[in-house]
């Protein structure tokens, strides 16, 4: 299996902090993987959030690839680093890292791809110009 594509923290320039919750743990007192792609639209929300109108996104999450690189905890604060790094005509692609916000150990890494919809003819459509602009305002630091 391919390892994410993630670049040097320093090249992310989205942050953001998140509290995982002790519910969050499975059976073996790890934090449960399906987490982390929660955490991940939780920072892709706030990376937007400031761009776009509130919960107007318009685009689906088509894939991701995510390697689990240290178990985390319930309870616990992260903190995730994001940033767009490829911007297609339909689909932008963006990483992911989650650290222990404590320690500052990398839990995870991961990539996803999201792709454009149109609601109303259930079909991908390019990128809408607000969302072209988020990315640049964001990723302009």
């Amino acid at each position: 299996m391919e390892t994410p594509d993630v670049p040097a923290s320093s090249a992310l320039r989205f942050r953001t902090r998140l509290a995982t919750r002790w519910s969050d743990e499975d059976n073996q007192q790890v934090l449960n993987n399906a987490v982390y792609l929660t955490l991940f639209e939780e920072a892709r929300y706030r990376y937007f959030a400031a761009h776009l109108a509130r919960n107007q996104f318009p685009f689906l999450l088509a894939q991701t690839n995510v390697l689990f690189v240290a178990p985390g905890r319930g309870g616990a604060e992260v903190e995730l680093e994001c940033g767009t790094t490829h911007v297609g005509t339909t689909s932008f692609t963006q990483a992911y890292r989650v650290r222990d916000a404590e320690s500052g150990r990398v839990l995870c890494e991961g990539e996803a791809r999201l792709v454009c919809y149109d609601a109303a003819s259930g079909a991908k459509r390019p990128i809408p110009d607000a969302v072209r602009a988020a990315i640049t305002a964001r990723e302009a630091g």
